[in-house]
């Protein structure tokens, strides 16, 4: 037989009918009555509608399983979290609420299915809370008012509304994401991306290091850089440029000539200056770098072209080179069956040849081969073209499959011969780029003449031009690893 604790009911049978707002006290008067106290909002701000519970609401009635528990209750607040506590204990956590609150021209009526949780980081683990079966989100709680602040309360729903919008904030927070699955699905080439940069230092004035050009004549090195390889044939395109700030140890001279950065007044003598330096905690004079950091893509974006080795290959049967800007290309192809033309890449090579471009080659075995830094003294560090040769041609001699990645400069370009190409290696470039071919020059790639029968007596063969040979000079402006300068050995064949 259900419980009830109130003088106004003794039966569960009138617990569906309620006594009329006149058995009530006085409106407005100073009664203390359990009114409803909004802790969170719902996920769709339905708190502010008639059929929620709403700050200032007084409660009429709470059933709790089979128990009934009616206005006015004995001690207010704490006695009704006392039978809160009780019914949580015995596992009776369903509960439903009735509130009353002012009408136009009578008094209305809501109610909340909800279910009875500890109040937490709400009201505090001793106290219980009302969190809604159908929106976790939304939660209310009990507090003792006089009637007369529960009808203040209910006047001002409006206002408060407006408050509650201006005061409404976004949270944010962080969600799990499958980067892995996603780096090796989303991407042409699985866990490497086809974002490519290449970072300039400033250029040293001196062989000591202490004095650097300014920030605007690494800028104009970066314009000139890009500029020279698109007219050399390059299928790059510009993306972006930044300024790069790297922390190196200064002293002695370096330190004297850079411009201080000690207080807020200097900050006017940086705009333009490509090196400055500051003190820390310790004396340590500390130097910052500004570097330029050019962004740069594929014209049309990058395919992957699998050269298969047969027993019978002796030549793969291609040419490799690489420009002044440190690109590394396909210069010459051998009319035979050999690798590169049973793979297609004898077929883009014509193509490219055709537009005044360039066959640039973006990766070898998956591992990028693009120029990646200008050193202080002005080099750029690239990829030499005879490693490269040594490790095509120990492909050739372990039959072991190359993939070799190139820059496409119009998506238009038939590349069906091509093996083992990916669907998805065209899914992020761009539409279809404008025509910049060029008129045919002296810098316009064309297949090279070449002797089969010699082809067949040596592994490859070397070019070498009337340059310097190779020297290996060490870069005095930084600490870099030694570098390769003035190139005499330009082409190699494979």
């Amino acid at each position: 037989m259900p419980m009830d604790l109130s003088p106004h009911s003794s039966s569960s049978s009138d617990s569906s009918r309620f006594s009329s707002f006149s058995s009530s006290p006085t409106k407005g008067s100073a009664t203390v009555v359990l009114s409803i106290e909004c802790l969170k909002g719902s996920s769709k701000a339905d708190e502010w509608t008639g059929d929620m519970l709403q700050t200032g609401d007084i409660v009429e009635e709470l059933r709790i399983g089979n128990m009934i528990v009616k206005s006015p209750f004995k001690n207010g607040k704490s006695g009704v979290q006392k039978v809160l506590h009780s019914s949580y204990k015995q596992k009776e956590t369903s509960i439903r609420v009735r509130v009353r609150r002012v009408g136009a021209e009578e008094d209305e009526f809501a109610e909340l299915q909800a279910c009875l949780v500890p109040g937490d980081q709400l009201v505090g683990r001793k106290q219980y809370v009302l969190r809604a079966i159908d929106d976790p989100n939304y939660a209310v709680g009990f507090v003792d008012r006089t009637e007369k602040d529960c009808l203040n309360l209910q006047a001002s729903r409006t206002s408060r509304m407006v408050s509650a919008l201006e005061k409404a904030p976004l949270e944010d927070g962080y969600v799990s994401y499958p980067w892995e699955r996603r780096m090796h699905e989303m991407l042409s080439v699985p866990n490497s991306s086809t974002f490519y940069s290449i970072l300039l230092l400033p250029k040293a004035v001196d062989k000591a290091g202490s004095r650097y050009n300014d920030l605007e004549d690494t800028l104009a090195r970066a314009h000139a850089w890009i500029n020279a390889s698109q007219a050399a044939g390059v299928p790059i395109v510009f993306m972006n440029i930044q300024t790069e700030s790297l922390l190196t140890k200064i002293s002695g001279d370096t330190a004297s000539s850079t411009v201080s950065a000690g207080s807020l007044a200097d900050l006017s003598n940086l705009a333009n200056t490509s090196i400055y330096g500051f003190e820390d905690y310790h004396g340590v004079d500390i130097g910052v770098v500004r570097g330029v950091r050019l962004w740069f893509s594929a014209l049309a974006g990058e395919i992957p072209v699998e050269i298969k080795i047969n027993d019978t290959d002796t030549k793969l049967g291609f040419t490799i080179s690489r420009t002044e800007e440190g690109f590394i290309y396909i210069s010459s192809v051998v009319e035979a069956d050999n690798p590169s033309e049973r793979s297609g890449l004898s077929n883009l090579y014509k193509q490219a040849s055709q537009a005044s471009r360039l066959l640039v080659v973006s990766r070898i075995s998956n591992r990028k081969v693009l120029p990646w830094m200008v050193s202080p003294a002005g080099a750029i560090r690239c990829f030499d073209t005879v490693s490269l040769s040594q490790k095509l041609s120990l492909h050739r001699h372990a039959r072991v499959a190359i993939i070799v990645h190139v820059f496409l400069w119009d998506r238009r370009v038939t590349y069906a011969n091509v093996g083992s190409i990916r669907a998805r290696a065209m899914s992020t470039s761009t539409s279809s780029p404008p025509n910049l071919g060029r008129p045919v020059n002296q810098s316009q790639v064309v297949p090279l003449e070449v002797d089969d029968q010699e082809d067949l007596e040596d592994d490859y063969e070397i070019e070498v031009s009337e340059e310097p040979d190779i020297t290996l000079e060490r870069n005095n402006a930084g600490e870099f690893s030694f570098r390769l300068r003035d190139f005499g050995l330009t082409d190699n064949c494979v």
